[in-house]
Order: structure tokens, then sequence, then C-alpha cells
């Protein structure tokens, strides 16, 4: 007699083994880092990379070693356009080939180092760690509003202790705003809607604050001090996740340029991608009444800071979570959550440090 068995049901990838997808750009530094003639270490998912850049301002990126023994390259000097091993000399121009080794000259050279598609944008520089055929049609159209005079803007720097999928999740869930009660009061979001594609998702939000008053930070930011019931669901915010990157944007009012536009993106730094170093831009529109936004200014880096940190703080936690458990046991009920996490899924990949750890 033939039995038939229930079918197993497929249980979803652990997400924080979904490693980010290499055929992207991804910033490893700021411009102002790499001088002319010099060179500096970065890491990507495990990964070192040497950037460096030549006196005539032209940038490359290496692998972060030389081939003869080893030695991280941005121990070494940067020559007219080569870079050059800090223990032998040997010489590597921007393509990762061995040009010179001081002592044979040119007659036995080595086979070089792997060179990746490096690129400068807005005063962050971007490597593309992938297939570098697809790196020119990869390259992302704009970083927010980091150089729109119209508004003031601050970098967002910070290495964080946890896997990148949980600050998309963090930024996308305004579902979260009970951990900022100290700084911005109650607030109740409502969302309303989302939307999403192949390689992307999207979420409205609008609030209303049920107890407690405005910051002068947050005041400022939004250029309008909100008071009483009759003005709740007057802001409106739109969180998007183009793969790998996400978007921040608050419209206050009939405004048809938003009041705040922050742009992120999340490099892993280790090979088990439970840290990265977060790259951004916050944007604030500045203010009809001339020299109001720089005045506020100290007060809005004041407050986007602590409301940063208490982000990072509860991500850490997340990420210690997940290791004490040994997986991910999240039960989420947002559907716009489900939508991101599907995404992140279905855009990252499963690395070989990952499958391992399974």
């Amino acid at each position: 007699m033939n039995m038939i068995l229930p079918a197993v049901p497929k249980l979803p990838p652990d997400l924080r083994k979904i490693g980010a997808n290499t055929d992207y750009w991804y910033p490893l530094a700021w411009s102002s880092e790499i001088r002319a003639g010099k060179v500096i270490g970065r890491h990507f998912a495990g990964d070192p990379i040497a950037l460096y850049r030549t006196a005539d301002g032209k940038l490359g990126a290496l692998e972060d070693r030389c081939a003869h023994r080893q030695v991280p390259l941005h121990m070494g000097v940067v020559a007219g356009q080569t870079l050059k091993c800090g223990y032998h000399g040997w010489a590597y121009d921007r393509a990762g080939a061995c040009i010179d080794v001081p002592y044979l000259g040119s007659c036995r050279l080595s086979n070089g180092v792997k060179s990746y598609p490096v690129q400068e944008m807005d005063g962050l520089v971007f490597v593309f760690p992938g297939n570098a055929a697809l790196a020119e049609a990869r390259l992302p159209a704009r970083l927010g509003s980091s150089t729109d005079n119209r508004y003031l803007t601050r970098r967002l720097n910070r290495e964080v202790a946890c896997h990148y999928t949980f600050l998309h999740e963090n930024l996308f869930d305004m579902n979260h705003q009970f951990l900022h009660r100290r700084n911005m009061g109650s607030i109740k979001a409502h969302c309303l809607g989302r939307r999403s594609g192949d390689d992307w998702c999207e979420v409205d939000y609008t609030f209303a604050r049920t107890q407690g008053r405005q910051s002068v930070g947050e005041a400022a930011i939004l250029s309008a001090l909100r008071a009483g019931d009759d003005r709740k669901y007057r802001d409106r915010m739109t969180i998007r996740t183009e793969y790998p990157y996400q978007r921040l944007k608050v419209w206050v009012g009939d405004a048809t340029e938003p009041a705040l536009d922050v742009w992120l993106c999340y490099t892993p730094l280790d090979a088990a991608q439970r840290t990265n170093r977060t790259f951004g831009f916050l944007s604030v529109r500045k203010s009809k009444i001339p020299g109001l936004t720089a005045l506020a200014w100290p007060f809005i880096s004041w407050f986007t800071e602590r409301i940063f940190q208490e982000d990072k703080v509860i991500v850490e936690a997340e990420q210690a979570a997940h290791d004490s458990k040994g997986g991910d046991w999240n039960n989420e009920i947002f559907p716009a959550i489900n939508d991101l996490r599907a995404l992140l899924a279905r855009c990252g990949t499963i690395s070989p440090h990952a499958a391992s750890a399974r």
C-alpha cells in the first residue's frame, strides 16, 4: 500500500543570511577621505579593497593585497599613475596589472590583482564588487537632494553592528515610533498605501501626535509648528527601497517639494555581513525666511542624531537576539514589511559564508 505523505512546507530563507547582491554600486568612502597621492583600506563583505587617488585626481580600486607576499596594498604608496606595494615596491596600474618589479624590470611580471570599477558621485566613492559588465548601467542616478542648493544637507556616516536588512526594515516600518517617544512624544503612524515591483517597494504614511509636543529640531525639519488635533494627518511620508538603496521623503501640507529628503545605503563590511557602514544624506528644504534653517541647523543635527542613535541601539539588539536564537524567528504581520522582506530575499544572494552557517 502506497502512502501519500503530506507536503512539507518550504521554509523561507533566513533573511539575515542573505548577502548583499554584488552587482550594484556600494559606497566605501567619502571623497574627502582619499586625498590626491593617498591610499586607504576598506572592506566590502569581507573583501579588502585598497582605494587610492593619483596626483591628477583619478581614483583606483584594487584588491588590497600584493600578488607577491599578500601584504595589504593600502600600506603602500601612490607613485604617478601606479600604486606601489610598501614592501618590495611592486607597482600596479588602475586595472590591477603588475607593471613593474623594481629588481627584475618588466621581463618577469606577476599576473597582478583584481581591480574594481570605481566612481565618484556627490562626495561619495562607489565601488562595483560584482560583474563589471553591469556596472555602467547600474550607476545610481541621484543621491537624494544632496546637491540641490534649495536644501541644507548633513552627511550620515556610522558603523552599525547588524545585518543590513535590519536597517532596511527599521526605516521602512514607521510603526516603531514608540521607540522615539522620549524625543518625539507619542506619535501614531497611519499607513496610506504600498506599492512594489521586481526590485523596489514603497510605502506611504501620515502621522498624528497623540501626546507630547514637537521638538525644535523636528519643527525646523518640517518648516511648520504643528499644533493640535485639527492638523493631524497633514504630513505625508514615502519610504522607498530601490535595491540596494533607501530613500525617505516627507511632504508638509500641499507642498510639491519634500521638506525632508533622506538617501541611504548600507555597505556590509565583514564576510558574515553582521556589520555595515551606513552612508547617506539628510537634506532639509530651506525655509522661505532667509537664514532660518541655518539658524536651526544645530537643533536639527541634535534631534536627528538622537533618533539615529536610538535606531542603532535597537537594530543591534535585534542582531544579538537573532544570534542568540540561531536564526530568524521574526513573526512579521505588517504587510509592507513582508513586501520588503520578499524584495530583499529576491534581490540578495546567499553567500558561501552564509550558506555554510545555515
